[in-house]
Parts: structure tokens; sequence; C-alpha cells
């Protein structure tokens, strides 16, 4: 986002240009590998932060304007969050997986189905969690 700080101050170029460019070079350096995240809600709320800032930034707002989240997001025309495009390619990752034979290791680390006891102690975090 810095390395693109004159598109974002030139005001010969359109809205629709500086979110295509963000959308086209911001955004797919952010999204590689998402699939095999965890996400709770603490990340998601981390992801719509860094969302926002890019907003902020290539319109040029500040924080100090006291504009709220959905008023920048009505402006620009984005109904679908970041957070939510993170959350699907999750899914699909799993449900890709999930299909495939019952042996492969991918399949056995995803469903976290490993036979034998365990210690004491809180249950980890899986992926149907």
């Amino acid at each position: 986002m810095d390395k693109l700080k004159k598109i974002w101050r030139n005001r010969n170029i359109t809205k629709a240009t500086k979110i295509w460019l963000v959308r086209t070079f911001v955004f797919p350096i952010f999204l590689y590998a998402a699939k095999t995240w965890t996400l709770r809600q603490v990340e998601r709320r981390k992801i719509d932060a860094l969302e926002m800032w890019c907003w902020r930034r290539m319109l040029g707002v500040s924080w100090k304007e006291f504009r709220i989240n959905n008023s920048i997001l009505q402006e620009l025309g984005i109904t679908q969050r970041l957070s939510n495009l993170v959350h699907r390619r999750i899914l699909k990752f799993f449900g890709h997986v999930s299909r495939r034979n019952s042996d492969a290791i991918e399949r056995l680390v995803v469903q976290g189905n490993v036979e034998g006891t365990r210690a004491r102690g809180r249950s980890p975090t899986r992926w149907t969690d």
C-alpha cells in the first residue's frame, strides 16, 4: 500500500480503478496460503481492520475524521468483506481435503482423527470445531 502512495493521491484516477488496484495488487499478497489458516474471531477482526486500513489509505481518510467503517464501505460499494473471502477459501479447502480417500495424510491431519488416548487437559482446536 505504501508503494502505491502516488496513485492514491492522484485525483485523475477514478475510485473504481483504485479499488481494482487494491484487489489486484494488495489483497492477493495477503491471501497467499489463507486456505490453511485457523480463523478465529480475533483473526477475523484483525483481517477486517487491515481491510479498512487499506480502504482508508486509498481514500485518504484520516482516523481523526470519525467516519465509521460502514460509510466508507458504502461509498466504495464494497459488499464482500475480506474476512468472508478468507473464510470461504478455508471451507473450500476443507471440503477438498475431506473428499480425499480415507488413508490420505492430509485428511487425517485436517480432520484430526488420531487413534489412541491423549493426556489430560483441554482438547486442541480442530478444523471441524
